[in-house]
């Protein structure tokens, strides 16, 4: 499913989304370009992903654990959009297993820098752009891991996104004055090169066996739920909530 049920709705709406050189950003993206809308993106650290994506699409890369490339990444949309409809802030990932006793504060540092503080920053950033927006929203993806605390090793990982989960009830609440909506979503176990990089075959096959649906996600089975929390027409009464997308996964 992609944006097929959504032709057309997102023609003539500017959607920002960050990480969307691959994975699920990347079939985000594919979906809201494919629904009409005009798209900046940021890509990560991949600037070959490009071709990946339609030649319309506005695109940049970037460091997100650079504090500087989230300033930049803020500069480079309001350099070519006034207003922004949907910000979707997808940009994310472990970098690695890290046991509690032994994580360095490098890599406490670089989780939390891209998982947590880059997510507030660009939203920071953006926020003058979405009150302009008629209907403005923004779509956060967060993790199972968020509510469970995850699998060894990705306790650091699991703590940002549950921080982003409650900074999206927080924004909710804040900035429903201003008629922007914010909402999660919250994948479960997808298979993408996330899980390829940093779990075992062996690891997700126990866990498919224990999903009711019996089959791990895909990265499009996630896009569509992006395209639904994004607009108004769809989900005008829903904000603050985290969409849990996992195959009934607990």
């Amino acid at each position: 499913m992609g944006a097929e049920p959504f032709a057309g709705l997102y023609t003539g709406r500017t959607v920002v989304l960050t990480g969307a050189g691959h994975g699920i950003g990347l079939a985000a993206a594919r979906a809201f370009h494919g629904a009409g809308a005009r798209l900046i993106v940021h890509l990560g650290r991949r600037p070959q992903s490009a071709s990946a994506l339609p030649d319309d699409v506005v695109a940049t890369d970037g460091d997100f654990t650079d504090p500087d490339a989230q300033r930049a990444f803020v500069d480079f949309v309001t350099e070519h959009a006034d207003t922004v409809d949907v910000l979707v802030n997808n940009a994310g990932t472990m970098f690695g297993r890290f046991p509690a006793d032994t994580l360095t504060e490098e890599d406490y540092a670089r989780v939390v820098e891209l998982n947590q503080h880059a997510v507030v920053r660009v939203t920071r950033g953006l926020i003058p752009a979405l009150r302009r927006s008629s209907a403005g929203a923004i779509v956060n993806t967060v993790s199972i891991s968020a509510s469970t605390g995850g699998s060894p090793g990705s306790s650091i990982y699991s703590a940002t996104k549950a921080f982003v989960s409650t900074y999206t009830r927080g924004l909710a609440r804040e900035l429903a004055a201003d008629g922007i909506r914010a909402n999660a979503v919250s994948p479960g176990v997808i298979d993408t090169d996330f899980h390829a990089r940093y779990s075992s075959a062996e690891k997700l096959e126990n866990t498919r066996r224990q999903i009711p649906l019996q089959r791990l996600g895909t990265a499009e089975d996630c896009a569509p739920a992006f395209l639904f929390l994004g607009a108004n027409e769809l989900s005008g009464y829903i904000t603050g909530q985290v969409l849990e997308i996992n195959g009934g996964q607990r």
